[in-house]
């Protein structure tokens, strides 16, 4: 783990996505955070140690998705999958594929394994998963607050962690999809899909990964746009935790869902389709949901 310092810095942006608006001031404390992404290693070790299942290895309640048909009610978790050419970019079915036996341990499905991968990052981890592994380490999930604050390395303003351009120099600085989404991956940077953890250069605080390769789990509720920024600088949160539960649902869904944030964008993000490989960018994930491209690491926050 290495120590982020903590500090008041402009959280979210103005410049890009809806969800990351509006920028605003935020304080948060210092802690410790783990400098690379969880690993299929380090899972595996969890569960060796506890016999523990992941959510996606377990058969759904039926209780709590009435309605489903059984061809859904097995044990599954979302892949994606790269069509033949190009597709609807506002279809996502077009990419992401429910493929029954894909897990943590089977990426791809029932005739992938990771045992090639082991200093990947782990995938297809739900939310009661991660906050698992956590409690069995001794450690916690970053909020969102502290995510952002540990992804900008100590700087404020620039475009991506490293800078202000994508490719500096021509050298890729993280793990992101070159060419046209979803169907054509030049692989330019040497991988298409996830990459052993480390492969990039850090960020000025030592971190591994943070852009690209997966996006990562925060223990923050999401909501669809920051609070306003409070005038007065007595009034700037301070280790702000995100939104309430409440606010995390999605009224378009008829089966309510709380959603956590995710961060950091993933090998899939590109150009032409998700513009996320920011420090700022954020997604909600349903906490129910499983896949291929997104992971976490765990903090330690100062004892006090």
């Amino acid at each position: 783990m290495v120590w982020i310092p903590g500090g008041l810095f402009k959280m979210g942006s103005d410049h890009h996505y809806s969800e990351e608006a509006p920028a605003h001031r935020v304080k948060v404390d210092g802690f410790w955070m783990d400098q690379y992404a969880v690993t299929n290693r380090d899972f595996a070790e969890f569960v060796q140690a506890t016999g523990y299942k992941t959510f996606c290895e377990k058969i759904p309640d039926l209780s709590q998705y009435p309605g489903a048909t059984p061809e859904m009610l097995v044990p599954a978790s979302v892949v994606f999958v790269k069509p033949d050419g190009p597709v609807d970019l506002r279809n996502p079915y077009q990419w992401w594929q429910f493929i029954p036996g894909a897990n943590w341990r089977s990426p791809q499905g029932p005739a992938s394994s990771i045992g090639n991968r082991m200093d990947h990052p782990v995938v297809h981890l739900a939310w009661q998963d991660i906050e698992a592994y956590s409690l069995w380490a001794g450690k916690e999930i970053p909020t969102e607050a502290e995510w952002e604050f540990a992804a900008n390395g100590g700087h404020e303003g620039r475009e991506f962690a490293w800078g202000d351009e994508l490719v500096p120099n021509g050298i890729h600085q993280a793990n992101t999809w070159q060419g046209t989404f979803p169907w054509q991956n030049l692989g330019d940077d040497g991988f298409e899909g996830t990459s052993p953890v480390g492969s990039y250069p850090p960020n000025d605080y030592g971190l591994f990964d943070m852009i690209g390769n997966v996006w990562e789990w925060t223990s923050a509720w999401y909501s669809p746009r920051h609070p306003d920024e409070k005038p007065k600088a007595c009034c700037i949160p301070k280790n702000p935790r995100g939104a309430n539960e409440t606010e995390s649902f999605d009224p378009r869904q008829e089966i309510k869902i709380s959603r956590k944030v995710m961060k950091g964008g993933s090998h899939l993000c590109a150009p032409n389709y998700c513009k996320r490989y920011r420090p700022s960018a954020r997604m909600a994930q349903p906490v129910d949901t499983s896949t291929s491209h997104l992971g976490f690491r765990c903090i330690v926050r100062e004892v006090r």
